[in-house]
């Protein structure tokens, strides 16, 4: 059986939605590695959706807490509010009660990727106040470091992302990830897919 890497996300401007598509491709190009993609339930009600002018979801499924329990690693994306997680993510997140008092996640690896509308708008706060979900979980953390090469020091572009994980800037929602930021993405994908198997039959 393939290893299973979930990409769980949020997305309400579809940036975090495009990241995603690229890291389950990156996930995909590592034989014996598979990448589900999944979206947490939204919180908001239509009419609030509406009115802040956020497009249709995808026709990506929605995932339920306890099936977390079936991935063997993770990737975990969402777009920031003021320099955190989103709280449709953190919702859900609070809602694993249960995988927490029996540690089922615990010892599973798990990246992280953001969009921020920013440049100082929380690419790297809202990566770290995500890890102590992680920590708690006893899930390890993944980042990609400066695996991704000189991509990582390219000073000619605007880019999102950091060492902890890949990312976009959304700007006033018109903005969308560039060529070097889904690199990026997929570069993530592709990494952790290869720990996540190492992992996994190590165990």
């Amino acid at each position: 059986m393939a290893v299973q890497v979930y990409i769980v996300y949020y997305s309400m401007y579809r940036h975090v939605d495009r990241l995603a598509e690229e890291i389950k491709k990156g996930v995909d190009s590592v034989e014996g590695v598979e990448a589900k993609l999944w979206q947490v339930p939204e919180t908001l009600p239509e009419e609030v959706l509406g009115k802040m002018r956020a497009p249709p979801k995808s026709d990506v499924p929605i995932i339920t807490p306890n099936e977390l329990s079936e991935a063997d690693g993770f990737v975990f994306g969402f777009p920031t509010r003021f320099g955190m997680m989103a709280a449709q993510f953190k919702a859900f997140l609070d809602a694993t009660g249960g995988l927490w008092k029996t540690q089922q996640l615990a010892g599973k690896p798990a990246g992280i990727f953001y969009s921020t509308s920013s440049q100082g708008g929380g690419q790297e706060t809202t990566a770290l106040t995500a890890i102590t979900q992680l920590v708690h979980h006893g899930m390890l953390f993944v980042p990609i470091g400066y695996t991704f090469g000189a991509g990582m020091f390219d000073m000619e572009e605007l880019k999102g992302g950091s060492p902890y994980g890949s990312g976009t800037y959304a700007g006033d929602g018109s903005r969308q990830p560039t060529k070097l930021e889904l690199e990026q993405a997929f570069h993530q994908g592709k990494y952790i897919a290869s720990i996540t198997k190492k992992l996994k039959e190590a165990a």
